[in-house]
């Protein structure tokens, strides 16, 4: 199967721009005294092209699949977790089931590619093009016609969902260490600076993952393209998430990336398709080692900071209320006219005068 990279159109709009930071200038505040959750509200107006931006129907999407490298014990769990996770997503007992439901966040879960049949039911989409990757030490991970079938999945999947917000959530034991050689490669960074503890390796055990994908990295030195790195290193779930962000970037919905693997999948999709990065907010720096240097390759400024290192959406999740105060700060904020309020600036240009009594 052939994927077909869409088009992304530059969101740059001056006029709306500057519509936007009058209407943010003139609430009832100190200018720029919101923050970053003005920047936020500009952001989202940009990319819904409005100047009252409603965030409508979101959709927290976890795509899930199994790696072949986990078996060389680069996670500090078996890969019968990812099935098992999966099962606790749909049982709503997870920690991303927990908050999208505390946000009124449709949820699905994609078997991208998970080692397990499951049963059909609500919630779960069944978009499996492998039981699991192959060992990316042994060859590549995915071949092409794996890596665009998986691309391919995650674009028809966007095209089915509801909202104009997608939020990214995944599972899949092992893809700390996709994401890390993902980075290294297409950041041209040491895989030492990339590598972090993951389910929560020990110090001991972080050094033999860095040995491990060193050796991997060797094994594929003409992986410098996007595409080739995402077949020879990352994962079924990766690659179908690259495919849903490229079409939910084209279909201009407000993009929220969650953690480490989230974010190495975007930077796939931003080599391929730069302008993506415009749809998306970054919800948090997350405590794996990595995400920061991460964000700034892509010059992205996340939202929160609490040391988070779950993955599932949970970060994305936990921002979502943010994305909402700033639309709504937007769309219901008085203006210093309509609420009667003094500006600053008409302060200095009449000051006060005091007479002797």
């Amino acid at each position: 199967m052939n994927f077909t990279i869409p088009s992304i159109d530059d969101l740059t709009q001056p006029d709306l721009a500057a519509r936007l930071q009058h209407r943010l200038d003139n609430k009832t505040k100190p200018l720029g005294s919101l923050g970053q959750i003005e920047r936020l509200g500009q952001r989202i107006g940009l990319v819904l092209g409005s100047e009252t931006p409603e965030l409508k129907d979101p959709q927290l999407v976890v795509f899930a699949g199994d790696h072949g490298l986990a078996a060389r014990g680069v996670s500090a769990y078996p890969s019968d977790v990812t099935w098992q996770m999966v099962e606790n997503f749909l049982a709503g007992g997870a920690a991303v089931s927990v908050l999208a439901r505390q946000h009124g966040i449709g949820l699905t879960v994609v078997d991208c590619g998970v080692c397990h049949d499951f049963a059909p039911r609500p919630g779960l989409v069944i978009h499996k093009v492998a039981s699991g990757t192959a060992d990316a030490l042994e060859g590549t991970a995915m071949t092409a016609a794996q890596r665009n079938t998986a691309l391919a999945n995650g674009a028809a999947l966007v095209r089915t969902l509801p909202g104009n917000a997608l939020l990214l959530g995944e599972m899949g034991i092992g893809n700390t260490s996709a994401a890390s050689l993902l980075m290294s490669r297409l950041a041209r960074l040491d895989i030492v600076d990339c590598t972090g503890a993951g389910t929560g390796l020990d110090g001991t055990a972080v050094q033999r993952k860095i040995t491990i994908l060193r050796q991997v990295l060797a094994r594929h030195p003409d992986a410098t393209e996007p595409l080739d790195a995402l077949a020879a290193f990352g994962g079924l779930e990766m690659a179908t998430m690259v495919g849903a962000v490229l079409q939910a970037a084209l279909e201009r919905r407000v993009i929220v990336v969650d953690g480490f693997i989230a974010s190495a999948s975007v930077m796939v999709a931003s080599a391929l398709q730069p302008l993506v990065l415009q749809r998306c907010v970054f919800a948090h720096r997350s405590g794996e080692r990595g995400h920061a240097l991460m964000l700034a390759h892509l010059k992205a400024e996340p939202l929160l900071d609490l040391g988070l290192r779950l993955g599932e959406g949970s970060g994305a999740a936990l921002a979502w209320p943010l994305l909402l105060s700033a639309c709504a700060i937007l769309r219901e904020m008085a203006s210093f006219e309509t609420a009667g309020v003094s500006r600053q600036d008409a302060v200095a240009n009449h000051p006060t005068t005091t007479t002797d009594l």
